[in-house]
């Protein structure tokens, strides 16, 4: 089959470069779908993003749609004629409905019997007649929340279009998208090159942009190029430059053709904390700040022009001159917040509302300072100062500072308690209580901290949980998906030995009586726990293994892990499927049988009459002992890596043994006896769940 390369390209007004990348991928995904319904192959899709175009190259795209069959299928042949040999209407109808005569239709014979049908073969139709009612709909599919209108059209986008450029191959293709004609031609850079740039082929598309229009039209290669250039002239001086991969993607986003350039600000700004200097570079500026080898922050910093510049210096003391006033605020900011100690905002958290329902600020801190107390002795800290974390955990809030830098918040806090002389373990717990902030980031060192994060989400959770605010969908204002898993982890990783029922009832008694639903405590737990198989997912756990675990009850995060990581390595010995079959039948004999046949009494070993059951009740008796110290010391590996020693005298009993015999006395010893083998797994985990 003929095939070609087809390029589509959207030219707007400036993108939001934030949602540029995921724009560009999304309309790759939309599209090739839509390829996919419609018969048509390609080979791959390249896409090209930058702020004032969205484009596709198909490469290898079928220039036809294959010919296909339509099989449409009527009434059953005895139902389509009466008792006289006439057809039925509905023989009638069907071939109406088709198009044709009686005669045209063919018989197709089933098991069920044989069918009129109607078999049509409909021939493909050429590609480039599909092009733009497949562009319309892979656009109309993009996530964008708020969409704009513009001219007199009703054609709406993220951004105004201004160009549509369709091709496949060597040939245009005719059409409109989105109310705008398509022509085979893009336009460059909106300085160096704005006429525009016909086209002889769509494969040309990326290069004829580079060396005519200035403009690098791949993300991913524009994002290389700024960070070669960022590290190239940080080399120069001698020093390295601090790239967030958010803030690279941002500034790929914005720039068509970036030129990186080496600018400076005054030392005299090196006096305030580093954090307040790379903030305002990287959220309010884009700029890149540089460091020297030993991590400190330096009076340079790294713009990115979208221009080839003719004189450099003047873009230079351009970037200069905006940077100089910003930190200039921002040391009139730390100057006035430095007037007073952090202790002395905390009046004003009194009016800043944390949640309509759930109080202000202030209440908020009264609450942490209360679930603090209650968990110092868990993460060794004196109560007082877990109790002084909490009180100053917010003020910072009603700074200047952070007023004006939000994300900030934290930082500031401990910086200002330093000032203030607070114990250092109440400075690093005002920051570090906020982490960790995303998937993988640090975990709080100090136990002022841990004791204050823990505080800090459980409260959100209960609070926003008992007013009914629960997360949905996609949908989470209050981070409560994050709130969770940072508890989770705290009590994994660092590892504390805390049960999630009592942190939960911990954090519900500091609300006012009434105010929290009745189920709150329970759906906090399922939802911690749902979380927690979120965790060990994306770790490559087995979600049976999980289930397993969780299937005994218990609901002390460490602990649960210490099982995770038991039945982990158990499912590799070469006895843990046979147990794991055993005792799905174990619990199916004691499903069906009479609950007081296989109470919690012990079997008699008097009564029992077999060899193969005499080992096993011998060998039971002697594990129950043995594995006793080991579940005690929560050392689970050990207690499965023992009870595994059981496979071949289980095997026996199952093999020799008639559980369920007539004389009931017999009978429910036999029961007993399988009840307390299975009890002995249940110490660690239902191992029965494990596929």
């Amino acid at each position: 089959m003929a095939t070609a390369d087809l390029l589509v390209e959207i030219g707007t007004e400036e993108l939001p470069p934030r949602a540029l990348l995921g724009l560009s991928n999304a309309f790759a995904d939309a599209l090739s779908a839509q390829l996919a319904e419609q018969g048509l192959s390609f080979a791959e899709i390249e896409p090209f993003a930058a702020p004032r175009r969205l484009a596709l190259l198909v490469r290898q795209l079928a220039t036809r749609q294959p010919n296909q069959e339509s099989v449409r299928r009527g009434p059953a042949v005895k139902a389509a004629f009466d008792t006289e040999g006439r057809p039925t209407q509905a023989l009638l109808g069907f071939a109406r409905s088709c198009g044709v005569e009686i005669e045209a239709l063919a018989r197709e014979e089933t098991p069920k019997g044989a069918w009129f049908v109607y078999r049509q073969y409909v021939p493909g139709r050429p590609t480039a007649e599909l092009i733009p009612a497949l562009v319309e709909t892979a656009l109309a599919e993009l996530p964008i929340p708020k969409r704009m209108r513009w001219g007199d059209g009703d054609a709406s986008f993220v951004r105004p279009v201004h160009w549509v450029c369709l091709m496949l191959g060597p040939e245009p293709i005719p059409g409109q998208v989105l109310g705008i004609a398509a022509e085979p031609k893009t336009y460059g850079h909106r300085f160096h090159h704005p006429e525009p740039i016909s086209l002889n082929e769509a494969a040309e598309y990326p290069e004829r942009l580079r060396r005519e229009g200035s403009v690098e039209p791949s993300f991913a290669k524009r994002r290389a190029w700024i960070r070669e250039q960022v590290e190239a002239l940080a080399v120069g001086e001698r020093l390295r430059a601090r790239i967030d991969p958010e803030l690279l993607d941002e500034v790929t986003a914005l720039v068509e053709w970036p030129q990186a350039i080496l600018c400076r600000f005054d030392e005299r700004f090196l006096e305030l904390p580093p954090e307040v200097l790379i903030a305002t570079m990287q959220h309010h500026q884009r700029y890149f700040p540089l460091e020297d080898p030993q991590g400190c922050l330096q009076a340079r910093f790294i713009a990115i022009a979208n221009l080839q510049s003719r004189n450099p210096d003047q873009i230079r003391q351009g970037n200069e001159r905006v940077i100089r006033p910003r930190f200039a605020d921002a040391a009139f900011f730390w100057a006035q917040d430095l007037k007073q100690p952090l202790a002395s905002f905390a009046p004003c958290l009194e009016s800043a509302v944390f949640q309509d329902r759930l109080g202000t600020q202030a209440e908020r801190c009264r609450r942490l300072a209360r679930l603090g107390r209650r968990l110092a002795p868990a993460v060794g800290v004196d109560p007082a100062l877990a109790e002084r974390s909490a009180l100053l955990s917010k003020c910072d809030l009603v700074s200047a500072m952070v007023y004006e830098f939000p994300e900030l918040q934290g930082i500031m806090g401990r910086y200002y308690a330093e000032r203030s002389g607070e114990d250092p373990c109440v400075s690093a717990a005002i920051e570090e209580h906020y982490r960790p902030r995303f998937a993988g980031d640090a975990l709080p060192k100090g136990p002022c901290g841990l004791a204050l994060a823990l505080a800090d989400r459980l409260d959100t959770l209960v609070g926003i949980f008992g007013i009914g605010l629960r997360p949905t969908g996609t949908k989470d204002p209050y981070g409560l998906r994050r709130a969770a898993i940072a508890v989770l982890r705290i009590l994994i990783e660092t590892p504390l030995d805390l049960d999630l029922w009592a942190l939960i009832d911990g954090a519900a008694e500091g609300f006012p009586p009434g105010l929290l639903a009745e189920d709150t405590r329970t759906a906090v737990l399922e939802y911690l726990l749902e979380r927690l198989r979120g965790l060990y997912a994306e770790r490559g756990v087995a979600a049976d293994t999980v289930d397993a675990v969780l299937a005994v009850g218990a609901t002390n995060p460490w602990d649960l892990d210490r099982r995770v990581l038991a039945v982990t390595q158990f499912r590799r010995l070469p006895a843990a499927d046979a147990l794991s079959q055993a005792n799905k039948r174990i619990r199916n004999i004691l499903a069906k049988a009479d609950p007081q046949d296989s109470d919690k009494a012990e079997p008699d070993l008097d009564l029992f009459v077999e060899t193969a059951e005499q080992r096993l009740a011998e060998r039971v008796q002697s594990l129950k002992s043995q594995i006793a110290p080991l579940v005690a010391a929560r050392d689970y590996v050990a207690v499965l890596e023992t009870l595994a020693e059981l496979h071949e005298d289980v095997d026996a009993f199952f093999d020799e043994v008639l559980v369920m015999a007539e004389s009931l006395e017999l009978r429910r010893n036999r029961l007993r006896l399988l009840k307390g083998l299975a009890d002995l797994f249940l110490e660690v985990a239902d191992i029965s769940r494990l596929q």
